[in-house]
């Protein structure tokens, strides 16, 4: 299975979008849950992570451009039989990290 790509538009600043994911990440690791052995590697603007879920490992990158977040998922093949059915939920989930939910003022792009 060729792997799953998003582009999920934002309007924030670079250094917020990865603040935002950044802070999401570390609280994925404290829950636990089906989400194992999560592991990330900053370049600038580009995450390389694999993680362990069901007994299989997931890697992918995560680039964050000025107007949107790319993701490239490599799933096993056991786990890409659900690979499609997750992508809305994945971003729709990236979409909530990086949209402002409590109204305070953010450093938004002009």
């Amino acid at each position: 299975m060729p792997n799953l790509t998003a582009q999920i538009p934002h309007r924030l600043t670079r250094a917020e979008a990865k603040r935002r994911l950044q802070s999401h990440i570390a609280v994925l690791r404290q829950q636990g849950g089906a989400i194992a052995d999560l592991h990330e590697s900053w370049n600038e603007d580009l995450m390389t992570f694999s993680l362990r879920t069901m007994g299989q490992t997931i890697t992918g990158q995560l680039k964050i451009a000025d107007d949107f977040v790319y993701l490239d998922i490599a799933f096993p093949w056991l786990l890409s039989l659900v690979a499609n059915a997750a992508k809305a939920n994945l971003e729709q989930n990236v979409r909530n990290i990086l949209t402002d939910q409590t109204g305070a003022n953010t450093p938004n792009k002009k």
